[in-house]
């Protein structure tokens, strides 16, 4: 199969308060520049997802959004296609969230968004998964020279999209490499600089089992609370989540769409956040 991921991851004026605002994921959007509007913006409401965990009142957060593409038709009006070029014809695509939970199947096109309040530097692992509970080799597949020139900086309001617009292709295609393939365990990893240790190319990096060991080891925290966008599933990709992912100009305010998924880890400013996720087929 080739490699897919998904994630190594004050109130403003207007915003209305909350009893149970402890556990509301909103740093991802608070931490975004102000609306351009002066009218109060809606507060986006989330669910947690009930066998995700226990849910976590302080820590951080990484926001996340699962888009499977399906092919454009004459009655879309959404302004924000993604064009896939296949053989000998580019064909226009159009994204729709998924949720967390949502069951994948052979031959989907995905594409991920990847959004942090804070600043800090993204890396992604990919592996397999097999019904005996065996684990395939690791791959680092963000970042890549091949994907945003190899930057994985995130900054407050910025969106990493994986693959890149610009890719080619610019989705991943799930494909099962075994018949006992049961899905994928992505690592998601937030670190507040780059590591020393890792040398990218132009493809995924196949990483040592004794380094994702270590890291597993000294990063992986108790296991993290998660948010679902209420209503979000379905929704289409908008012109300001294409912007911000395209360029260094564009970023997401706090009246734009939010994240699909939102993470909440127990860990201490300044530690890394390593959240393992699972794709199934």
């Amino acid at each position: 199969m080739k490699r897919w991921i998904w994630l190594l991851l004050c109130c403003p004026q207007g915003w209305a308060q909350s009893p149970s605002r402890g556990i509301v994921p909103e740093e991802v959007l608070q931490a975004r520049p102000a609306a351009a509007t002066a009218a109060p913006v809606t507060r986006p409401k989330y669910h947690p997802v009930p066998a995700a965990g226990r849910p976590v009142a302080g820590g951080r957060q990484v926001g996340v959004t699962i888009w499977r593409l399906r092919p454009a038709t004459g009655k879309d009006a959404s302004p924000a296609r993604i064009l896939v070029q296949e053989e000998s014809q580019t064909q226009e695509w159009i994204p729709e969230r998924v949720s967390s939970t949502s069951r994948l199947k052979p031959g989907d096109k995905v594409r991920l968004s990847i959004e942090s309040p804070e600043p800090g530097y993204l890396y992604v692992i990919d592996r397999e998964q097999y019904a005996n509970g065996e684990r395939g080799e690791p791959y680092l597949i963000f970042p890549t020279t091949r994907t945003h020139e190899g930057n994985n900086a995130l900054t407050a309001g910025r969106l990493i999209d994986i693959p890149g617009q610009d890719d080619r292709p610019n989705f991943f295609s799930l494909r099962r490499s075994r018949t006992d393939q049961t899905g994928e365990e992505l690592t998601v990893l937030l670190t507040d600089k780059p590591l020393p240790e890792i040398e990218i190319g132009p493809k995924a990096l196949r990483l040592s089992e004794a380094q994702v060991a270590e890291w597993e080891k000294k990063w992986e925290m108790a296991k993290p609370s998660v948010f679902e966008l209420a209503g979000g599933t379905g929704q289409l990709w908008t012109r300001a989540e294409q912007m911000a992912a395209a360029g260094r100009t564009r970023v997401l305010t706090q009246e734009d769409p939010a994240p699909q998924t939102v993470y909440r880890v127990a860990v201490k400013p300044g530690e890394p956040i390593l959240v393992k996720l699972r794709l199934r087929l």
